[in-house]
């Protein structure tokens, strides 16, 4: 455990300075600069662009054209929280032990920073840098569009905004983790197999549902178990809301459970891959094994 969480968090140190030069050299709003580099600097351990990375190295899949795909997905994951954090949203005042971005500077100034950080990740992905081949920018395009947009994350958030205070159907959680969660990691995922050409990549997706499902189920466990301090953000905050989640759904034991088993299938689903998914094996037990 404390192997393949150093590991993450020496990624992340590097992955960060990367992510931050990818940041526009020239900005006509100092404070729109000042904001956007805070909101990246605060810190995460980049699952996602890790997820990506792993899974691109292991199909051979070149370092420099994986980072930048990692990127776009980052910065289509920092926007959203910048955006969650805000008033109208789950009204949040720290983020990662810091103070959010609307807390920080102000509530317009964190709606731009998402704005500017969705606009830069398809920037990035369409740019040649990313992949020579253009049905390839493009592929990536599509489905970040479709993993960000109402059929996706943005969809999920929508669901969760009106799920408070009322009681769900089993199909309608998972539906609601699927959009504000999963759609995200399935970009994680199959960007790699995209990058590679690959033509075949519904392992990659049945892979992505189980990890981005057991990754929710221990966001929720966290919330009502994890340390705020370790967190560096507020705890129970589901709870208080009325959200219903696979957790109060289920009860800790079998929510527990089913987050076990959805992470067996997906290291069974690597297997094929032999020691070159030995790594990534790793980060897949890592999802439900972190207290952060």
């Amino acid at each position: 455990m404390q192997k393949i969480e150093k590991f993450i968090f020496n990624f992340a140190e590097k992955f960060d300075n990367y992510f931050l030069k990818l940041l526009p050299s020239n900005y006509y709003s100092p404070k729109l600069h000042d904001a956007m580099e805070y909101s990246i600097s605060v810190g995460g351990k980049r699952l996602r662009p890790l997820f990506l990375l792993e899974i691109s190295r292991m199909l051979g899949v070149k370092k420099k054209l994986a980072l930048r795909a990692a990127a776009a997905i980052e910065l289509i994951h920092c926007y959203s929280l910048v955006h969650d954090d805000l008033p109208a949203m789950d009204d949040d005042d720290l983020r990662r032990g810091h103070k959010t971005c609307h807390k920080k500077f102000d509530d317009a100034t964190a709606i731009l920073v998402g704005d500017a950080f969705q606009s830069l990740a398809f920037e990035i992905l369409s740019d040649k840098k990313t992949h020579p081949n253009p049905e390839v920018r493009c592929d990536l395009i599509n489905q970040l569009s479709i993993a960000a947009g109402p059929l996706g994350m943005v969809g999920g958030q929508m669901l969760d905004l009106v799920a408070e205070k009322k009681k769900l159907s089993l199909n309608e959680i998972l539906l609601l983790q699927k959009l504000k969660t999963g759609e995200l990691f399935r970009f994680a995922c199959i960007a790699g197999p995209i990058l590679s050409e690959l033509k075949n990549i519904k392992i990659f997706v049945n892979y992505s549902k189980n990890l981005g499902l057991a990754f929710q189920i221990k966001d929720d466990l966290l919330d009502i178990e994890g340390d705020e301090k370790k967190m560096g953000k507020k705890t129970k905050k589901d709870l208080s809301r009325g959200k219903e989640t696979l957790v109060s759904f289920y009860g800790l034991a079998k929510a527990k459970k089913m987050s076990q088993e959805l992470i067996k299938n997906s290291v069974n689903l690597l297997k094929p891959f032999g020691i070159k998914s030995k790594r990534l094996i790793e980060l897949t037990n890592f999802v439900i094994s972190r207290n952060k």
